[in-house]
């Protein structure tokens, strides 16, 4: 008799007879579960070589800071003046640094306290960067799953598990604000797509805390409060406008800025800075636009509500750019800082701030760091996005515009190939999965079609007999 691969199980797992979708559902745990142990394994190789310590200058003033926090309490660290620092001026250590890498490693150490876990602080703050990378993982599959499919999420949950643009930032021991802020930029975009999907309000208030949990972790999160209101107005400038989209931006934008505030490195900047306008004249955009949608259903006349949206769009216009003119030149609205203008223009820098441009990781990326960094993925990102304006959603034009925005900063700027790796990674993976699902699908048709025509060829023989 043959063999199958039934009779090399275990008795107890042989009597099981799984249907197809128990099987899949076992094989995607699996390779899941595989993942995420591969995504922590592969970020552990200086300690297993050396030893278990911080590396670099920032990582160990974070550690520092995080003792602080363990030993003293959130009150004492949110109030610390750190005399040490910044010698001999000190340092408001609660007004001057992001708090959620610290907060995160003093919860988690709490809780293998809790748990009778009797591990130092130091341990807990070496290894948070990998668990936080193999968490992603997770977060990469249900992102690529909300996008496109699941097997797309598996093959970017794969992807991003070993990418070298995001290891490089998140080894253990390098204990830096980007080893959570990865995880807690993905979590937001993936929050947010989900709730303009379903319209929920639930997922709207998720998105709003995963920003947060961003803004009082990295200041990178200025990325999500721009990139955000450029999506939603591509959405409404190509006639995608829906109840969803209005009740997903206005949560997050309004209850994330207000959680954002409560962070005292941020402040009232999320109101006043110029980097921040963005978001909030979208946020009256939007409203604009939900009032007229109803003037629309009132009125029930073309004619007349075209006269009435001109007469609208010329005061919306015209109190916009008086209220944004004498923002800025009150002093209001503070303009953009350096590092910003250097985004959008690279000699910027160079030019009026000299300090800027003199950090190694604020340079122009050469090419060969992007084949270093991304590998293969640079031939399948153009390919994923061919997939994905072949099948135009809100969800595949939030994906294009985050992939080809990072793309260009990481351009602009070597270290933001940190933020444009997760994108990369999930185009790629759409790339892959749809290739291989048109693939098994012309072979199946091709497999089918000899057997229909022997089929046919038989029945004639039959019929001739």
């Amino acid at each position: 008799m043959a063999t199958t691969a039934l009779d090399f199980l275990p008795a107890p797992l042989r009597s099981l007879r799984l249907k197809t979708k128990q099987q899949e559902l076992l094989l995607r745990v699996s390779a899941l579960a595989l993942i995420y142990v591969l995504a922590f394994a592969v970020r552990l190789f200086s300690v297993l070589r050396y030893e278990s310590m911080i590396h670099e200058f920032d990582p160990y003033f974070n550690y520092r800071t995080t003792l602080f926090l363990s030993e003293n309490g959130f009150s004492e660290f949110w109030n610390w003046f750190d005399f040490e620092s910044w010698y001999p001026l000190g340092r408001v250590v609660g007004g001057t640094l992001f708090p959620g890498l610290m907060v995160t490693a003093a919860l988690l150490h709490r809780l293998l306290r809790a748990l009778s876990l009797a591990v130092h602080i130091r341990e807990v703050c070496v290894l948070t960067a990998p668990f936080f990378a193999a968490n992603t993982t997770l977060v990469a599959y249900a992102f690529g799953r909300e996008i496109w499919d699941s097997g797309a999420g598996l093959v970017a949950a794969a992807l991003i598990a070993i990418v070298p643009g995001y290891i490089s930032r998140s080894v253990a021991g390098s204990y830096d604000n980007e080893g959570v802020a990865i995880f807690a930029l993905l979590l937001t975009f993936y929050l947010f797509v989900r709730a303009v999907n379903t319209g929920s309000l639930a997922w709207a208030l998720a998105s709003a805390f995963g920003y947060f949990y961003m803004v009082s972790a990295w200041g990178g999160y200025v990325f999500i409060i721009n990139l955000v209101p450029l999506y939603v107005l591509v959405l409404l400038v190509t006639g995608r406008y829906s109840q969803r989209l209005y009740v997903a931006y206005n949560c997050m934008y309004v209850l994330g800025m207000l959680l954002a505030m409560q962070i005292r490195f941020v402040g009232f900047q999320h109101v006043q800075s110029g980097e921040h306008m963005a978001a909030m004249g979208v946020f009256f955009l939007l409203q604009v636009f939900f009032f007229l949608d109803w003037v629309k259903y009132l009125l029930n006349d073309a004619r007349l509500f075209k006269s009435f949206l001109r007469i609208t769009l010329t005061c919306v216009i015209t109190v916009g750019t008086l209220a944004l003119g004498i923002g800025t030149a009150s002093g209001y609205i503070s303009p953009w800082t350096g590092r910003f203008y250097s985004l959008l223009d690279p000699t910027y820098a160079k030019d009026h701030i000299p300090i800027i441009a003199s950090v190694s990781e604020h340079q122009p990326t050469a090419w060969s760091s992007f084949m270093f960094d991304f590998h293969i993925l640079l031939f399948l990102f153009p390919a994923g996005l061919y997939f994905c304006f072949k099948r135009l959603s809100d969800a595949t034009i939030f994906i294009v515009m985050y992939g080809l925005t990072s793309m260009y900063f990481a351009g602009v700027m070597v270290r933001l190939i940190l933020v444009a790796a997760p994108a990369v990674c999930l185009i790629s993976a759409i790339a892959a999965s749809a290739t291989i699902k048109n693939l098994t699908t012309l072979i199946r048709t091709k497999s089918k079609s000899p057997q229909a025509t022997s089929g046919k060829t038989t029945g004639s023989k039959a019929a001739a007999k």
